[in-house]
């Protein structure tokens, strides 16, 4: 049996963290590697690990992957997260392109200057109040299930929940009770 995956990443969520909340929902024990000081970034880059010159890098099953959307398509294939064929695969594929979109922009907001977080702000309210929750919300009343595709757990509902928490942390008033 495989050791368990070593992830290679800062001391933060970022792009890690829908690989962590993945590893935890299929049950899988991980470590954590943290680059905590020029140094540990520089021994990752320098020995040649990191194809791209960037993190997230997860070592699982003998390999050193890197692109976070690669690391995810491999967890949740490896372990029945990615649907039962290729529709449905499609169906989830779509579903997290959307998210991505949103998350993209509550990643981003902290970096911009203050003058411009409330315009930001402002956006990613409309955007997750007429756009993209009520996109979710349609799919799930459309079939009547508890999940986004196949009626069992996905890659997507799992983004999914994990997309709720970052909108609540921005602006509680934002969860959608419908979606939780």
């Amino acid at each position: 049996m495989a050791g368990k995956p070593k992830l290679h990443y800062f001391n933060g969520r970022g792009r890690m963290e829908a690989i962590r909340w993945l590893l935890a929902a299929a049950g899988v024990e991980f470590e954590e590697q943290f680059i905590t000081c020029p140094e540990d970034w520089d021994k990752l880059r320098n020995d040649g690990r990191l194809m791209f010159g960037q993190v997230p890098m997860v070592e699982i099953d003998g390999m050193e992957l890197v692109q976070t959307r690669a690391i995810l398509n491999y967890i949740a294939s490896k372990h029945n997260l990615y649907g039962k064929d290729l529709k449905e695969r499609a169906l989830i594929d779509m579903y997290i392109e959307g998210m991505a979109d949103l998350n993209e922009m509550i990643i981003m907001f902290p970096m911009h200057p203050p003058g411009e977080k409330d315009a930001k702000l402002a956006l990613i309210k409309e955007k997750t109040t007429n756009r993209y929750f009520p996109a979710f919300e349609k799919v799930l009343k459309s079939h009547g299930q508890d999940y986004l595709v196949g009626n069992r757990l996905s890659r997507a509902d799992i983004h999914l929940v994990e997309l709720i928490y970052h909108v609540e942390e921005l602006d509680p008033s934002l969860t959608p009770t419908s979606l939780c």
